[in-house]
């Protein structure tokens, strides 16, 4: 569970950050989904 939230957090902080525009923003948000998938994914393969 904290992997997930370091994940989130770090997504967070990232679309503040680098979005300037909104297609910036489309970006930022697809790439915290793919980290959320991908910790998913881990965290369901340790299970």
């Amino acid at each position: 569970m904290k992997p997930l939230i370091l994940v989130l957090t770090l997504a967070a902080v990232t679309a503040v950050a680098g979005c300037e525009t909104v297609e910036g923003a489309g970006r930022d948000v697809q790439a915290a989904g793919q980290a959320v998938s991908s910790t998913a994914r881990q965290v369901q393969s340790d299970i």
